[in-house]
């Protein structure tokens, strides 16, 4: 086995981590304690790397999103983590041991998702799951995005690239843009519907042309994308993750069927919203 290449994380990634491990802390406590029905809930990774990352503000290894969920009690009752890297993963297996509660699955998590984990989060066998998607860039794919809202059973948290579609997609002039990169988002977005939110046209001396949105509008646009297409019924306004310079590397959103899990990410995000690093 070779030793993986750790991920090294700054600022924003280490608020997110406190995000996730917040909420399903709650989220686990909230589900272990139904008995009427009683639930079988459990914690979905589609990019669970090696378990640990490497804190860019001190190079001390900070425990991941995995490894933060195996900590958390009362405890899910099964954890599914995937990863297309077989030395991360090889490195998490390694941390977790011969767990019976733990699932690991090297591949791409968008055919790992729709073929063989959520099958195991079904709402007529009182099954939920909390799904975190959290990929460098665009390798997520729409359908698994829809899949998990049509589902009724999943609370999902979403990194929303936006550096990615930005540096490769979304360019002042849309006509330079490299047709393959296009397709990228249009794989992830579900369609085509993302050039209206990402363009608006406007009048020049020499007729219409397209001028490039903000940030705000296309997170925006895709928010409403995800309660009326994908059809979750709570979709709290996400938050914006900066890199050092203040530049929005993503947007974390939170997608849910459930009042009570809106209102508890809420006042999570509300909390981090408006902090920045001190460093």
């Amino acid at each position: 086995m070779s030793t993986p290449r750790f991920d090294k994380i700054g600022y924003w990634s280490e608020v997110k981590l406190d995000i996730v491990r917040k909420y399903a802390q709650a989220y686990s406590t909230i589900l272990s304690a139904q008995s009427r029905p009683s639930l079988h809930h459990v914690y979905i990774d589609g990019f669970a790397g090696a378990g640990v990352a490497v804190a860019r503000s001190t190079g001390e290894f900070v425990p991941g999103s995995p490894l933060n969920a195996l900590g958390i009690e009362p405890p899910f009752r099964e954890f599914h983590l995937i990863d297309l890297d077989g030395d991360k993963l090889d490195h998490l297996r390694d941390i977790v041991g011969d767990r019976k509660d733990v699932h690991l699955y090297r591949g791409d998590c968008n055919g790992v998702l729709l073929d063989e984990v959520f099958p195991q989060v079904l709402f007529e066998q009182y099954r939920r799951g909390l799904c975190l998607l959290d990929p460098y860039g665009l390798h997520l794919r729409w359908d698994v995005i829809e899949r998990a809202g049509k589902m009724g059973t999943i609370d999902m948290f979403l990194n929303f690239p936006t550096m990615d579609m930005n540096m490769n997609v979304l360019w002042s002039d849309p006509s330079a843009v490299d047709p393959e990169q296009a397709a990228r988002l249009t794989a992830f977005w579900g369609d085509e519907s993302w050039r209206e939110a990402a363009y608006r046209k406007e009048p020049t001396l020499f007729g219409e042309e397209d001028a490039k949105t903000d940030n705000e509008t296309v997170a925006a646009a895709f928010r409403e994308r995800l309660r009326k297409v994908a059809g979750f019924a709570r979709v709290p306004e996400p938050v914006p993750m900066r890199n050092s310079r203040g530049a929005i590397v993503y947007y974390l959103f939170f997608a849910s069927q459930r009042n009570v899990a809106e209102d508890i990410v809420t006042n999570i995000f509300d909390s981090y919203r408006d902090r920045r690093p001190t460093g």
